[in-house]
């Protein structure tokens, strides 16, 4: 057997439970002197702020804010929140919403400390010296980003979702705090639980998996599969949205160290091209890459059915392994979440750039990560049977 060692790189903290987020202030006074809050206007208007701020307040903390992340990161936001981060004299940041404010505050927070455009850092480990630290507190379950090293930000003039990934943006701080999750619409909240179940599935399956990671990723994908149609069908289920919330962070510290896979690499340029949010562009594609990649590690695939609840007593390997798409299928099915084609991607434009998409999702990195890999036509192919 080869003995291999393993990093596992996470938060210095992570705090979880109703009312993590309250805890804020103690946190933030050890950070710096000022904060910018990135967040968005609805989450502000929702009142999901207000224990924030009162924490900042009575720890004697200043901050400033900078609110206009309504939509998926793209290059403007970064440069906006950087003026803001400036303007302020602000040093440290806390991001408050879902993957889009976290995402623009690890942005936010290299270029502070990097200088440059944020596409200089596109790819892996191009981002030299340590982001400005940064306090995340999520309110869907479903990204994971408070407790990643990634962040991706959309460039709106070429169409391309630019995928940077290094250990210097890493959150400092996560406060995963199911209360900040209740007000979430249906529709964000099957985006986002479809989005973390898919990170848990390609983490595990992921050939840079290793034994940490897939201990969270199963444990994820078994949290996620028994509650995400509760934490759907009634959002006051606190029960169901604690459960999610911490299958979601399993995801996230296991997709964080051992990457995604081909559905991630896919999904990308459904969300620069047609502008579906990237959680449901993974649903649509998962159940259909899964089928094509069973026949690279059946063993993994038939965990993951038996996570998602499904009987596999008596089965043989290759059957239990196909009933993971089967598993997939349904919770799709369930939250109402349609094919390609039912999300509104027009045919035409979809066939005129599909083997440019095919290109993107290679380029991205993230397809070679899967166990089984997949040919620009394949995947040609796997988009066309999605659609």
């Amino acid at each position: 057997m080869m003995m291999q060692t393993y990093q596992f790189k996470a938060p210095s903290v992570i705090v979880n439970g109703p009312g993590a987020a309250k805890e804020v202030g103690n946190f933030a006074k050890s950070l710096g002197k000022k904060a910018l809050l990135v967040t968005d206007t609805q989450l502000e208007k929702a009142g999901l702020l207000n224990d924030i701020k009162k924490s900042l307040e009575i720890a004697g903390v200043p901050f400033a804010m900078y609110d206009k992340v309504v939509m998926e990161p793209t290059q403007d936001y970064t440069e906006e929140g950087l003026k803001a981060f400036q303007e302020a004299g602000s040093d440290f940041l806390i991001a408050v919403g879902g993957g889009s404010p976290m995402d623009t505050a690890k942005a936010i927070g290299a270029l502070a400390t990097n200088g440059g455009k944020i596409s200089d850092f596109m790819g892996a480990n191009r981002i030299p010296k340590p982001a400005a630290p940064l306090i995340a507190i999520p309110t869907t379950a479903g990204t994971g980003s408070e407790v990643t090293p990634f962040t991706i930000i959309t460039d709106t003039a070429k169409d391309v979702k630019m995928l940077i990934a290094s250990p210097n943006i890493l959150p400092r701080v996560a406060l995963v705090d199911p209360l900040m999750t209740l007000q979430m619409p249906q529709g964000i909240t099957a985006a986002t639980v479809l989005d973390a179940l898919t990170h848990a599935i390609e983490a595990y399956v992921s050939v840079k998996a290793q034994p940490l990671t897939d201990t969270l990723a199963l444990q994820a994908i078994r949290m996620i599969g028994a509650n995400l149609r509760q934490a759907w069908s009634n959002g006051d289920n606190l029960e169901a949205r604690t459960n999610m919330l911490i299958g979601s962070l399993h995801a996230g510290l296991a997709f964080a160290n051992s990457s995604v896979a081909l559905v991630h690499g896919m999904a990308r340029p459904i969300g620069a091209y047609f502008h579906v949010p990237h959680g449901i562009s993974n649903a649509a594609l998962l159940p259909t890459v899964i089928e094509f990649s069973i026949l690279g590690n059946p063993e993994k695939y038939a965990d993951i059915a038996e996570a998602m609840g499904e009987n596999t007593e008596g089965l043989s390997l290759l059957d239990a392994a196909y009933l993971a798409a089967e598993a997939t299928r349904r919770p799709n099915d369930d939250l109402k979440i349609p094919t390609l084609k039912g999300l509104g991607v027009e045919e035409k434009k979809f066939h005129s750039v599909v083997k440019q998409m095919a290109a993107d999702a290679i380029a991205s990195g993230s397809p070679g990560n899967n166990p089984r890999k997949a040919t620009p036509d394949e995947i040609v192919e796997l988009y066309k049977k999605a659609y």
